[in-house]
């Protein structure tokens, strides 16, 4: 659910950025004020994970969509909400400055949809009722679900709005948000049964991960980390092979609405400015390999070398992310301890 720039305008958008990064800096002295910074360390192997899923589009049968997970509940429940915001904006501000996955005016939209939604709704005032603390296996799977559900829908509901907010697209409101909404159920659904899978092994392996006040299985930290880690380098560097080449809801939901799959931007100075810069940075757009421009060029890439960029993408973009959210969990650590002493 990647909203593009050419849905936004400069004035939305910009609001949008302040208001993440505003919530990038309250996470931030929110963790660095915490007394136990013990999950802190996974920042890391969580996000590169958690960039790695959402390169693999599943089908959505019967619809001729596709969707990703987003992961900001997964996020959530094992890092808190607070951490989740950060690693999550890890990962999209990987995706869109060095991989073209959704706009810079956009960002901050993407950030706000995509994070504070399933981090600091759907997961205190739905996922943490339902699931409780008695670690019941059926718990876990209503909360997954449901709130993994409402936190996609949540995300929705708010591009309908960012877009018809920028008044540069002629996407009526009622229909544009019944497409939406119809499409994202599905994706929503789909993401609670992930997360409870994730969680589930989460459960097995290291609870203290998921229930407070239970002890013993704080040794397995470094295993679930390695496997997180694993999962990733596999996940992008070959699963990504089998993504579903369907538009996205988003693009199905304009396709219904406009009959094209996509918009394109207004000619504004931001809207030109930002995807220069974008252009520039991004040396993998797409996920692939820079396409030749020449006269002798189809236009198109072997498929052989496709699958090599592909796999390059997801295992570059993981270490990206890893690096980036794992050093930002450590200094906030650092800072924390410094605080303390």
């Amino acid at each position: 659910m990647h909203m593009s720039d050419a849905l936004l305008s400069p004035v939305v958008g910009g609001a949008l950025w302040a208001a993440s990064a505003g919530m990038i800096g309250r996470s931030s002295r929110k963790i660095s004020s915490e007394s136990d910074g013990s999950k802190t360390v996974l920042m890391g192997v969580l996000g590169a994970f958690v960039f790695a899923a959402q390169m693999i589009n599943f089908t959505i049968p019967g619809t001729g969509s596709s969707g990703h997970i987003g992961g900001g509940l997964l996020l959530a429940v094992l890092l808190g909400p607070w951490r989740a915001f950060i690693t999550i904006s890890s990962v999209l501000v990987v995706q869109a400055l060095f991989f073209a996955d959704g706009g810079l005016v956009a960002l901050g939209c993407n950030i706000f949809n995509m994070g504070f939604f399933p981090a600091f709704v759907a997961f205190p005032f739905i996922y943490e009722p339902i699931a409780g603390s008695t670690g019941s296996r059926g718990r876990l799977a209503a909360a997954s679900i449901v709130s993994a559900t409402a936190g996609i829908l949540m995300g929705a509901c708010a591009v309908v709005v960012e877009t018809t907010a920028s008044g540069i697209s002629d996407l009526p409101f009622g229909t544009f948000i019944l497409f939406m909404l119809a499409i994202h159920l599905a994706i929503g659904i789909i993401e609670g049964l992930v997360t409870w899978g994730v969680l589930s092994f989460v459960m097995k392996t290291d609870p203290v991960l998921l229930l407070a006040g239970r002890s013993g299985a704080r040794a397995n930290r470094r295993f679930v980390a390695g496997a997180f880690l694993l999962a990733a380098m596999a996940t992008g560097g070959s699963l990504s092979w089998f993504a579903s080449s369907n538009p996205d809801g988003l693009e199905w939901s304009i396709s219904n609405v406009t009959g094209k799959e996509e918009l394109h931007s207004p000619a504004e100075t931001a809207h030109a400015l930002l995807a220069g810069v974008q252009q520039r940075l991004a040396f993998m757009p797409d996920y692939g390999f820079r396409r030749s421009e020449g006269p002798n060029s189809s236009g198109t890439a072997p498929a052989s070398a496709v699958r090599t960029g592909t796999s390059i993408s997801g295992m570059l973009g993981s270490i990206m992310v890893f690096l980036i959210a794992g050093a930002t969990g450590l200094i906030l650590r650092q800072r924390r301890g410094a605080a303390a002493s």
